[in-house]
């Protein structure tokens, strides 16, 4: 059986990012990355739309606030000295009709109170930077960007093996033994022993909690964003990222373009419900995981409340001409011949059984185990600061203790 002090569940930029903290904060700790596909950064992580999130209107005080503007600071001075590919483009949040306007209006306090760089703009400097788009007012927010998430999460990964610790792929954690003096943690590819885990399981962190022992007072359901793609001789058409007025009742972005870190132009995505918890395609179904989903409370409850906007959603991912419909509010010229299909991810979101969705990080512990239970957007613009926030409140004194001992 193999022995390290902390044993992380997932190789995605989170769990990776908490094993980088722990080589600098911790170097003299053993520690284990468990990854049961057969590379880093295969679902969330190399799957999202690429974005380096500002923090902008994130609720003040909370922990996506602060993690996500240390976190940016943290992804852009990595990337500068690792090499990894990314881009301060920046980004307009455009308001196209007059209702809208006393939500950009909030949404500026909210910047202010995040203490995030950004200005409003009107029509004719919003031109400027966004030849193709049209609207009454927005606010450019110039720190954000686009990165090579997947290009991060190797460098980590080379990181951490340079520093003496393992990665160990095509290892899943089948189940959590938890005792006094550690964690027995069985996977596909044997027993490993650890005095501590970390739970960075992503689309499972639910999963894994219920096996630590802890009620993770909620579900994590999956939502899959469904992307097209600007063709290349339409790419012209969007120079940075161009993201719609938020709805404040709705959980999700709406439909926007995002100019990707490869020269592509992504728009969506819209959100529906995933038929597995990892159903990137609609004919992806687990039936065990939908019926667990389709029995929850919360579930219905949060259907209850949103049934419209879901459906649009639906309608949305079946109709071409419906998405580009709702594609014109920012670009008018766009056509349904300007898109090709793109590859969809999956979002990993705590429903709570009142039918609310988690609107923060969360993060739960017991005596041997931290289960970050819902690490949704912006956590890899925060992934960095998320993982000196691990180590260090959970980790770094119960680390030394053992030290301690051990001398």
């Amino acid at each position: 059986m193999s022995t390290y002090d902390v044993a992380i569940i997932g190789g995605g930029i989170v769990g990776l990012a908490t094993a980088y903290r722990l080589t600098q904060r911790a170097p003299d700790a053993s520690v284990v990355v468990l990854e049961k596909e057969s590379r880093v950064a295969a679902h969330q992580t190399g799957r999202n739309s690429g974005v380096i999130h500002a923090g902008l209107s994130y609720t003040p005080g909370s922990l996506k606030a602060k993690n996500c503007r240390e976190g940016r600071r943290m992804l852009v001075e990595f990337c500068e000295r690792e090499g990894v590919a990314y881009d301060l483009c920046g980004k307009v949040i455009v308001a196209t009709r007059e209702e809208e306007l006393p939500i950009l209006q909030r949404l500026e306090a909210t910047g202010r109170q995040n203490k995030i760089a950004f200005e409003r703009i009107g029509p004719e400097r919003l031109r400027e930077i966004e030849p193709h788009t049209r609207g009454l007012a927005a606010l450019h927010v110039p720190n954000e960007g686009i990165v090579d998430y997947t290009g991060m999460s190797e460098a980590l990964a080379r990181i951490i093996r340079e520093a003496g610790h393992d990665i160990l792929l095509n290892t899943a954690v089948r189940t959590l033994h938890t005792a006094r003096t550690g964690v027995t943690l069985q996977t596909t590819a044997g027993d490993v022993q650890a005095r501590y885990v970390v739970n960075c399981a992503g689309l499972y962190a639910d999963r894994i909690a219920q096996m630590s022992g802890q009620d993770p007072e909620a579900k994590v359901v999956p939502f899959r964003g469904e992307y097209y793609q600007l063709v290349p001789e339409r790419r012209h058409l969007c120079n940075t990222l161009i993201y719609p007025v938020p709805d404040p009742a709705y959980p999700f972005l709406g439909v926007h373009f995002t100019q990707m870190i490869d020269g592509r132009v992504e728009c969506g995505p819209s959100a529906v419900l995933a038929f597995a918890r990892e159903g990137y395609r609609l004919t992806d179904v687990n039936w065990p995981e939908l019926w667990d989903i389709l029995t929850y409370p919360g579930f219905w409850r949060l259907s209850a409340t949103h049934w419209q906007k879901g459906l649009m959603e639906l309608v949305q991912s079946l109709s071409k001409r419906y998405y580009v419909h709702k594609a014109r509010h920012l670009i008018p010229e766009v056509t349904v011949d300007d898109f090709e299909p793109a590859p969809s991810g999956v979002r990993a979101q705590a429903l709570h059984p009142d039918g609310t969705l988690e609107d923060d990080f969360w993060i739960k512990t017991t005596d041997r185990v931290v289960n970050v239970i819902n690490a949704a957007s912006p956590a890899a613009t925060a992934s960095l600061s998320i993982g000196q926030l691990i180590v260090t409140r959970y980790l770094e004194q119960r680390l030394s203790s053992v030290t301690a001992t051990a001398a």
